[in-house]
């Protein structure tokens, strides 16, 4: 792993605390570059001010110019004295402030809490000092709230470790020590990996994009490349910086902590699959539709459905013909996807659906007896999957079984195998989305293939996708992230 140093402006600042040779001064630090070239070193800035072109500013500027991954960085910074961004939009922010304050401080005008390194000793308020510190990533901030009427924030500041009192300077240090172990400890032997990929898994999720076998496998491909993949969970955004790429073998979605890893990561400079624009491309099927449309690829026929516009509940049937297919979204692995047999079906799915999302997706209903999956990394196809439909139902995954949600049958082939032309309108599907890693869904229509969904989190599990290339298909993964990696060492933009 990483060396971290501590910078402090003055050595008196680091006086209450441990002895360490990892705390160096800001004038140290300015004058001579700290660890060697082979050495990825983590910079944690204490400075007491990050004044423009003042010594902490530089501290942070020089960080950046040597290589070093530090916090805050630059841009955070710059993004601290942008009072436009303070408006966070928390929605239960007046409530949480009105219960956390003690009976009879209704009059108070005012108010400010400490967080360090994303944490508060202010329990009810620990979500809202994560989301600063997921915006902020700042060693020590102070958040202010003002109320009239309703409170709000009305500032984030940066603070100097010479400021706090005992209880806030034993807080500190508790958090420091947590965020960071390796301070007060002994370092272990450093293994020898040219880089570290943060592959963010849980261990709970019931349906994740990978197996536990497809995992490990992962962790061989990337220590066969002189690659250390170390999975991660939701609970470690904090040790983010520490890796060089992010791989996220977890169902994205655009509203939870998987879209704020990848944006935290693109921020830091790593290499990311799925990068979040692929999240907020894909994770959509309206957005996608229009996005294949206005590329005039092939699509099932679609219509849009509004909330407040009866017009179009009464128009679709007239338009698609019964049955007809109704999706939410943002749905994953079938899930908010209802086949409509008649009108009465459409009234009663509509009113459930709609209490999800403003506007549905209405496509005609194709069956077949399998989809095409086609696997896509850096525009270049790499394995395809025939997904059959689960026994009896019209998807591959029936989550309406009695029991577990059951799976149809799957059968991998090599890329060469595959209908030359599902593989051409793969491949244009996802040059209008990006460069990531993408499994795109299929379907033949008579003589024509269209799109159904092109997934940014694609399946790689351990015997289905990796039946043809077996430990080729993670190498190749873990190549594209090398080849990212070794780019982002040389300055070149990709």
């Amino acid at each position: 792993m990483a060396r971290l140093v501590i910078v402090v402006e003055k050595a008196s600042d680091w006086g209450v605390y441990y002895p360490s040779a990892d705390v160096v001064t800001a004038a140290d630090y300015l004058r001579e570059p700290v660890g060697s070239d082979d050495e990825r070193t983590h910079v944690i800035n204490l400075c007491r001010s990050y004044k423009y072109l003042g010594t902490g500013y530089y501290v942070s500027l020089l960080a950046e110019a040597r290589g070093h991954k530090v916090m805050p960085s630059v841009r955070t910074v710059n993004d601290l004295r942008r009072r436009s961004l303070y408006g966070l939009e928390i929605e239960d922010l007046n409530t949480k402030l009105t219960h956390f304050l003690p009976a009879g401080g209704r009059d108070t005008t005012d108010f400010g809490i400490l967080v360090y390194f994303g944490q508060t000793s202010q329990p009810a308020l620990q979500d809202l000092a994560r989301q600063v510190f997921e915006m902020f990533p700042c060693p020590l901030l102070r958040i202010e709230f003002e109320r009239d009427r309703v409170w709000q924030t009305s500032a984030i500041k940066p603070v100097g470790l010479q400021t706090l009192d005992d209880a806030q300077e034993d807080a500190f240090a508790e958090e420091l020590d947590r965020f960071s172990k390796k301070l007060w400890r002994k370092p272990k032997a450093r293994k020898q990996f040219r880089y570290d990929v943060a592959m963010l898994v849980d261990p709970h999720e019931v349906m994740p994009p990978s197996n536990k076998r497809a995992q490990k496998a992962f962790i061989a491909a990337g220590k066969e490349l002189g690659i250390e993949v170390d999975p991660i969970g939701k609970n470690d955004y904090q040790r983010l910086a520490e890796y060089d790429g992010l791989f996220i073998r977890e169902t994205t979605a655009s509203d939870n902590h998987t879209y704020r890893f990848a944006h935290r990561a693109e921020k830091e400079g790593m290499v990311v699959i799925d990068d979040p624009t692929s999240i907020l491309r894909c994770t959509n099927k309206i957005f996608l539709n229009d996005l294949m449309v206005s590329r005039k690829l092939a699509v099932p026929r679609t219509e849009i459905l509004y909330r407040d516009d009866a017009r179009s509940l009464k128009d679709v049937a007239e338009k698609l013909g019964y049955p007809l297919v109704l999706k939410i979204p943002d749905g994953s692995f079938s899930r908010g996807v209802v086949k409509v047999e008649d009108e009465a079906v459409l009234a009663k799915a509509t009113a459930e659906l709609f209490q999800h999302s403003a506007l549905l997706l209405a496509q005609e209903f194709v069956y077949t007896e399998f989809d095409w999956r086609i696997g896509v990394l850096n525009g270049e196809p790499l394995y395809a999957c025939k997904y059959f439909m689960s026994r009896g139902h019209w998807q591959i995954y029936n989550h309406g079984a009695k029991g577990p949600s059951k799976t149809g049958e799957s059968e991998t082939l090599p890329i060469g195998s595959a209908p030359p032309d599902v593989v051409k309108l793969a491949l244009k599907a996802t040059q209008a989305v990006g460069n990531g890693f993408y499994g795109v869904d299929i379907k033949r229509v008579g003589d024509k293939p269209v799109v159904i969904e092109v997934n940014d989190n694609p399946s790689i599990d351990a015997g289905v996708e990796d039946e043809c290339l077996g430990p080729e298909l993670y190498l190749s993964v873990m190549r594209e992230f090398l080849r990212r990696m070794e780019l982002k060492r040389q300055g070149v933009s990709q």
